[in-house]
């Protein structure tokens, strides 16, 4: 065991909210779905992010684990800090973790690039962001007094809408975020046009920013949960909502590049479910539904993500998709075959945590 993780171990491990880990598992479930339909050409709308302005539903799944990696941290770092721990041991773990995550979202890219596309490879994405968001997040836990978290939110929020309002606003391609993602990464990001030279990441570098203060907020949120305080999450809840409406006039809501009236608008409605979770599982006693997922929540992404590189690589995607769902659902929508693949591929994964649960088998990074 390394230094850091003894000093770790020592404390007295903080209590797992069963609500948390319930909205973890479901928000990971939920990535699953919308990731992994049958045939991207057949979606329901709801199931699809917005192409620029707007917010589906899909478009707060990924907001949502942010926040709630927000929670985790105040429920699981803060109170160390607050024990006494060796803040540089608990630096250096949250760095690990951080570097961890990194290298786990950069493999599955590089497998993908290996197995599926050999002139495309791509740095940033999900588990990048996760990583980042995660190790600034953790070490301002540690070194920074709350009150200066609540200035940094602000200045965060504040200052990428100031950035894109007067660096080109928030057109596709020209906006400054993509400007920058272009000048750094070019052809490496996730969309890029060779003849204009123009690209876009909707994980890219500037967007980040705000997606730091996504997670920010969840430790807010995380920390009136520790304390009990459930009147509190709801008010602030109501106050982000009504924060990130106000802010539409002057910045749209948009996931592609994570506008500040994005950040807070979904981290309203994500702190509306982790007050309900709270309430329903916690107070009421409910079954935790999603919790398997939530105990395994980067085996069950970074294991299905893997699934579906290595089905595709094997071309057997397609005839999986054809001979159990198209054909035997001929007459149906076009749209219902590519959702019941995305809802099976949902509860093979459903079992397999389930499996993993039941021998006490969790994948810790």
């Amino acid at each position: 065991m390394s230094a850091a993780n003894a000093d770790i171990g020592k404390l007295t491990r903080p209590p797992r909210f069963a609500s948390v880990d319930a909205l973890r598992g479901i928000t990971v479930a939920a990535m699953l779905l919308v990731n992994n339909p049958g045939d991207w050409d057949h979606v329901y709308a709801p199931l699809l992010h917005s192409q620029w302005n707007g917010c589906t539903p899909t478009d707060l799944v990924f907001p949502f684990f942010l926040f709630i990696v927000g929670v985790s941290i105040a429920l699981g770092i803060t109170p160390r800090v607050e024990a006494g721990a060796d803040r540089s041991a608990l630096a250096g773990a949250v760095c690990w973790r951080a570097a961890k995550i990194i290298l786990i979202g950069l493999t599955l890219h590089a497998l993908a690039y290996w197995w599926l596309d050999r002139e495309w490879f791509r740095p940033w994405g999900v588990l990048q962001r996760i990583g980042i968001c995660f190790a600034v997040a953790g070490l301002l836990t540690i070194h920074v007094p709350r009150r200066w978290q609540w200035l940094l939110t602000a200045v965060l929020l504040i200052g990428y809408w100031a950035l894109l309002a007067g660096n080109g606003g928030y057109l596709p391609w020209t906006n400054l975020a993509s400007r920058l993602d272009t000048t750094l990464l070019g052809p490496l990001l996730y969309q890029y046009d060779p003849a204009t030279g123009l690209g876009h990441d909707p994980e890219g570098l500037l967007s980040t920013l705000p997606a730091i203060a996504s997670v920010l907020l969840g430790m807010r949120a995380g920390d009136w949960l520790r304390a009990g305080r459930t009147r509190a999450l709801w008010l602030f809840a109501g106050a982000l909502l009504l924060a990130g409406v106000a802010a539409t006039p002057v910045m749209p809501f948009n996931k592609n590049l994570w506008t500040s009236s994005y950040a807070l608008w979904t981290a309203g409605w994500a702190c509306v479910a982790l007050a309900a979770a709270h309430v329903l599982i916690d107070v009421r006693g409910w079954p935790a539904l999603g919790r398997r997922f939530g105990v395994n929540a980067i085996a069950a992404y970074a294991g299905s993500s893997l699934m579906v590189i290595a089905l595709a690589a094997l071309g057997w995607w397609q005839p999986i998709y054809q001979n159990l769902f198209v054909q035997p659902m001929a007459a149906a929508d076009p749209r219902l075959p590519s959702l019941c693949m995305a809802l099976v591929f949902v509860a093979v994964w459903w079992l397999l945590v389930w499996w993993m649960d039941a021998r006490r088998w969790y994948l810790k990074v």
